[in-house]
């Protein structure tokens, strides 16, 4: 369908996570240094850029965001091992959390998601920021965190292990929550996990392995579910230039479920349009001079590009 944001936009540099807010307009986390890290604002249905959201107070390599029930906008600050609090203006608000380089803390944080409860689920990859580096010396694990937002606590909702279609180390990356209620938790280095949201008991894996080797040769990005319960994630193929796909599962059997004509979960296959895609969500919004298809009047969106540096980190 086109390029919805074009190269540069706004500032746009390595987008990572895409978030349409209460206004429906998009939010895109941008940037790679204390100067360019920021949330830049789109408008929903055009892509025409509007403004920087928020910057500043300490954001740094901004990975994932998410609209809190107190109506603030949390985003982890990935190279300061931190999550943030912006109001509804753009306005900085306080400090959320913060890392302490020891397990369980919030190490390399990701990906943030609310459950219906108001806990708030954030993905961490087990590094501790070291002057504007990622450092994973420590051999911390990457957990999913639950935090109880009325008192900052929190404690360790899942710590898995690797796939055994991985590298040998796990790097979770993307959440969605499910029809059912089950939280869904990509993992970069393979396979997707599901998880009762009451117990954190794990309930199925979904492989990703959609490049067919072992170890695999695509890596995986974020989640979204569409209304029908459809769950979509992105990849890319490191051994040819980094070109990504969409993949797309059931919601409820986790089974694949491919175009016509590819294989495996394959939705989209893969393609020079999608360069090393990270970000994906479904938009309620249809753009202009659009013809939506006869399953859906609703949208994907994908982006990327991000640093190869922190997250092919053995």
């Amino acid at each position: 369908m086109g390029e919805f944001i074009t190269p540069g936009s706004g500032g746009l540099v390595s987008p990572d996570d895409l978030n349409f807010g209460p206004d429906g307009n998009l939010y895109v986390t941008s940037g790679t240094t204390p100067e360019t890290s920021s949330i830049l604002r789109y408008d929903g249905m055009t892509g025409e850029f509007i403004d920087v959201f928020a910057a500043g107070n300490g954001l740094f390599r901004p990975y994932g965001a998410a609209f809190g029930p107190d109506g603030y906008l949390y985003v982890s600050s990935f190279l300061s091992d931190e999550i943030l609090r912006f109001d509804s203006a753009g306005e900085f608000i306080d400090v959320f959390a913060s890392g302490n380089g020891l397990p369980g803390g919030l190490n390399g944080p990701n990906d943030l998601l609310f459950a219906p409860d108001g806990s708030l689920y954030v993905t961490t990859q087990g590094s501790v920021a070291t002057n504007g580096e990622a450092d994973f010396s420590a051999g911390l694990p990457s957990q999913v965190l639950r935090f109880d937002i009325t008192t900052q606590t929190s404690m360790v909702f899942a710590e898995p292990t690797p796939s055994p279609d991985g590298f040998g180390f796990v790097s979770l990356l993307g959440l969605a929550l499910g029809f059912e209620g089950d939280l869904f938790v990509s993992d970069f280095a393979n396979d997707i996990r599901r998880y009762d949201l009451e117990t954190g008991n794990l309930v199925s894996v979904l492989p990703t392995n959609y490049t067919g080797t072992i170890p695999s040769n695509n890596f995986i990005g974020n989640l979204t579910f569409d209304p029908n319960n459809i769950l979509y994630t992105v990849g890319f193929d490191f051994t040819n230039n980094n070109f990504g796909a969409i993949l797309r599962y059931d919601g409820i059997s986790g089974e694949p479920l491919p175009s016509a004509g590819n294989t495996s979960a394959v939705f989209v296959s893969t393609n020079d349009k999608l360069l090393r895609p990270i970000g994906i969500a479904f938009t309620p919004q249809i753009p202009p001079k659009t013809v939506p298809e006869p399953f859906s009047v609703l949208g994907l969106l994908a982006v990327g590009v991000w640093g190869v540096q922190t997250k092919l980190r053995r």
